[in-house]
């Protein structure tokens, strides 16, 4: 251990004395009692001795109340019991001030307390805030320390203490993870039920669906979750169930999910559905399960924003899905995007297959023009052209050859050639009228 020479010590109280300035003084005091007692040099006591007189020369309030907070912060480092009592000293004097200036000292204390990792300490003081925000904002912080450390009563306390959202439900849901985490299911559901605020809510069954699944949780919990959710569903909308659906599809538990959309209204399925799919664009397999299962006009709507997205970017790893796509498609226009797809992989054998299947003339002309057009990027005209003729119909088959001729001469000047095809038969269908 360090020893600090006692004249060194003399001559630090000496320099010490002399500050003018009794608020500098008071904490030139506190600071060399906490080094001496780290020393444990005697004289720590006549330096904290000091630092309290020095504070008592203090005119102005607010610095009196912050110098016997930082008095309070060095004898609390260095384990003496009585730094609680010169904390309340402080908080009795800011008591009497006027506000703001009340609350901004008081939220001094407590953070002075924090900074100790004195949580119980610094709630006692939280609780007298007055300033709405202040206090939630404050009571969120303590929260997050005491659920770090696992006190769960002490969270508990801040959940009912919090009137005002959306802090109270944002305290409610950050409990219910550790419970998930715990497995304290039970307290879990009951968190649950005091969440008031309809976005929270929805937010606290999503993580415990994805928390359930994912820690393996057997499927008759699962089920009883979701009837717990549908009776949430009556008193707060269907934001619960949309997002307990959400969060068991993002998961990959597509027939628990698609099980939960039947309970939601008809018009809100598609939408519902395509946000669900747009979370879960990076995880084929999960599209894949999905895409098997739906039938219809939801197939339909879903399969056309999942091609759209695709067709972005086409990739290897969604041929599995554009194939259960292609094969299930009904709806000429969603089979044009996977021709589509499959043309830009150069995967043509599949693509005219696919394009055999359309009737439709404007759209036949997309898909075997998009497989034309692909085929001209790799040099072969002779099959560009020739697969430009299974678009039968005379006006159609006239404006792809000549579309395909612009982008022969625009390849032989060594120009990129763009599939721009859609865009110029929406414009030639809207002049014909068709």
């Amino acid at each position: 251990m360090e020893i600090i020479p006692a004249h060194v010590v003399d001559e630090s109280f000496e320099v010490a004395s002399i500050i003018r300035d009794p608020y500098f003084r008071a904490i030139a005091y506190a600071k060399m009692a906490y080094e001496l007692y780290g020393v444990q040099n005697r004289r720590y006591k006549e330096a904290f001795t000091r630092a309290v007189e020095a504070s008592r020369e203090i005119e102005n309030p607010k610095y009196l109340i912050r110098a016997l907070i930082e008095i309070g912060r060095y004898i609390a480092k260095c384990g003496i019991p009585a730094y609680k009592k010169v904390f309340y000293q402080a908080f009795e004097m800011a008591k009497g001030l006027a506000l703001p200036t009340r609350d901004e000292l008081i939220e001094e204390i407590i953070q002075a307390l924090v900074g100790l990792k004195d949580y119980d300490e610094a709630l006692y003081y939280a609780i007298e805030l007055v300033d709405k925000i202040k206090k939630s904002e404050n009571f969120l912080n303590l929260l997050s320390y005491y659920l770090k450390i696992g006190k769960m009563r002490k969270a508990h306390f801040i959940v009912n203490h919090l009137e005002d959202e959306p802090w109270r439900s944002i305290a409610a849901v950050e409990t219910l993870k550790v419970h998930l985490k715990r497995e304290e299911y039970g307290s879990a559901i009951r968190i649950l039920n005091a969440i008031q605020n309809p976005y929270w809510l929805s937010e606290g069954i999503r993580e415990t669906a994805i928390h359930l699944k994912t820690q393996g949780a057997p499927r008759a919990t699962l089920e009883k979750f979701v009837n717990i959710a549908k009776n949430m569903s009556e008193d707060h909308g269907e934001e619960v169930l949309t997002n307990l659906l959400i969060g068991f599809g993002i998961v990959g538990e597509v027939e628990l999910a698609l099980n939960i959309l039947s309970y939601l209204p008809a018009k809100r399925r598609a939408p519902i559905l395509i946000e669900l799919t747009a979370r879960i664009m990076d995880d084929p397999k999960i599209l894949e399960d999905l895409m098997i299962r739906l039938e219809g006009g939801l197939f339909n709507k879903v399969g056309k924003f999942i091609m759209g997205r695709v067709l972005e970017k086409p990739a290897l790893e969604y041929q599995a899905l554009v194939g259960i796509i292609g094969n299930k498609a009904k709806d000429e226009a969603l089979l044009t995007k996977v021709v589509t797809y499959y043309a830009k992989l150069r995967e043509y054998q599949k693509a005219i297959s696919l394009a055999q299947r359309i009737t439709d003339n404007y759209l036949r002309s997309l898909a075997f023009g998009s497989i034309a057009v692909n085929l001209l990027k790799e040099g072969n005209v002779d099959r560009a052209l020739e697969v430009a003729f299974e678009v039968k119909h005379p006006k159609w088959n006239s404006w792809l050859m000549a579309e395909l001729l612009v982008k022969i001469l625009e390849q032989a000047k060594e120009q990129e050639i763009e599939n721009d095809l859609e865009k110029k038969a929406k414009e030639e269908k809207v002049l014909w009228g068709d």
